[in-house]
């Protein structure tokens, strides 16, 4: 490894800095634009898979003549899927390349699909979603981590935020073509993306990031000529770059275990913290189960689903335009009180249920909490916390790091849509207290802990977190 970096150290975009030539684009050059595009791709995929297991649950339990137990472990095991491919998913892309790790996951994504599409028994069923969640644990770590690193600073934040709303698109789709297609159909136009993505990736350069990480320097400036435009000067940043890897490749790569150290101390904090609050607040529990939520306030569940998608793409979108414009921190600030403020309004239209007062009015309020909450979400909760994630970690840890943030992140997803009907039966009210509660200490959280991003490189946000940590 080192000799190859000291043979590569000659390479030849580096000795013709010309300061006459700009620093950086003017404009987003057209082959960063497109790269992004087909990273994103996974992320739609991540999504449909999601929102697959909601317009399906009759034509499946209909047609395989499952019971609602069944179709519960069918719906479940997605996530257990999505856990193992979370522990490997770090690994996967800082041996064989972020790119790698995308085609990985598609394969495991094609194979779950095309095993639905064809199932004639329940255990099939299994297998494909269980593959399915493999497929999108790896790219749920991989794609957010892809793009922040190919994009400049100033724009890392709303390109990376498209992770976000690719998922958002991808499941309101699903939910879409599921209201007319059979589920068997519609698992089979659930590999059209996965097709594509896989054979797009061999036309787009892998992170520079992480080849000067493997020591392939002259490949990694020639990726970042290429994702900056042919005009542009990429001297300083490619000079960055080799200068912060060569110093952390003098430190050992972390284990998970390895990961608990001082030096590494507020960049956990800040990305474990956040995973865990985004899930504990409540939204898998919500999106899973919004029906439900709806018909016990005593609300129409069709135009309630209606309106959360309608709140949840436009939000979604505005948050990504706002990413690098407001910056990380206040955005997160402004959907942690929202959330807050959504979950304390439907818990209070259930206290009011429950002791039967102002009944025409409840309903409603159920609603404008739900959408408050949903729209407060889509605008910061729902991406800010994998951006920022795909930020913090030096390169000799995010392998690790990564792996583990993602797989506390599905966790979490995993007991709250687990919990959420126990809950649910327990007190309603309680329930959406308990979730305003985490969210107001998210609000803490995110005061006191997180540090704002926007406008700074990775190498400078890691090296202050990690002088941050040190001086602890």
């Amino acid at each position: 490894m080192d000799n190859n970096r000291s043979s590569d150290s000659s390479s030849p975009l580096l000795p013709n800095h010309d300061p006459k030539i700009h620093s950086g684009p003017c404009s987003t050059p057209t082959s960063l634009v497109l790269t992004t595009l087909v990273a994103v791709l996974g992320s739609y995929v991540f999504g449909s898979a999601i929102g697959y297991s909601s317009p399906t649950q009759s034509g499946i339990m209909r047609d395989l003549d499952l019971g609602l137990a069944q179709y519960s472990i069918f719906g479940s095991v997605l996530t257990i899927g999505a856990m193992i491919g979370a522990v490997v998913s770090g690994r996967i892309a800082d041996y064989a390349g972020r790119r790698a790790a995308m085609g990985f996951s598609q394969l495991f994504c094609i194979f779950g699909w095309l095993a639905i599409t064809f199932s004639k028994l329940a255990s099939w069923l299994y297998v494909g979603r269980l593959f399915i969640g493999c497929g999108i644990g790896l790219l749920s770590y991989a794609v957010p981590i892809y793009v922040a690193e190919i994009t400049p600073k100033n724009l890392r934040g709303a390109f990376t935020a498209l992770h976000q709303l690719m998922i958002c698109c991808g499941m309101s789709l699903t939910y879409l073509i599921g209201a007319y297609a059979n589920w068997r159909i519609l698992a089979l136009v659930g590999t059209v993306p996965c097709l594509v993505q896989l054979l797009c990736l061999p036309f787009i350069p892998d992170s520079p990031r992480w080849l000067a990480k493997v020591g392939r320097l002259k490949e990694s400036d020639s990726a970042l000529q290429r994702l900056r435009g042919k005009n542009a000067d990429v001297y300083q940043e490619a000079t960055e770059i080799r200068d912060y890897t060569e110093a952390f490749q003098k430190q050992t790569e972390a284990s998970i275990i390895g990961l608990f150290q001082m030096q590494y101390l507020k960049s956990l904090t800040v990305g474990v913290g956040l995973m865990i609050l985004q899930q504990f607040g409540g939204i898998n529990g919500i999106v899973f189960y919004a029906n439900s939520i709806f018909i016990s306030a005593g609300f129409s569940e069709s135009i309630g689903t209606v309106a959360m998608v309608a709140v949840k793409i436009p939000m979604t979108t505005l948050g990504v335009l706002l990413m690098d414009k407001s910056g990380r921190r206040s955005l997160l600030l402004v959907s942690a009180v929202g959330t807050c403020l959504g979950c304390f309004l439907a818990a209070l239209s259930f206290a009011l249920q429950d002791f039967h007062q102002w009944n025409k009015v409840s309903p409603i309020m159920a609603l404008v909490g739900v959408l408050v909450y949903m729209g407060s979400y889509s605008i910061g909760m729902g991406a800010i916390p994998w951006v920022i994630m795909s930020e913090i970690f030096p390169i000799n840890v995010k392998g690790s790091a990564g792996s583990l943030v993602t797989l506390v992140s599905w966790l979490c997803s995993w007991i709250v849509s687990y919990a959420f009907n126990f809950l649910m039966s327990w007190s309603s009210s309680g329930t959406f207290f308990m979730f305003s509660s985490i969210c107001a200490f998210t609000v803490l959280f995110v005061a006191k802990l997180v540090p704002e991003t926007k406008g700074r490189t990775l190498e400078e946000i890691q090296a202050s977190l990690s002088s941050y940590s040190s001086k602890r």
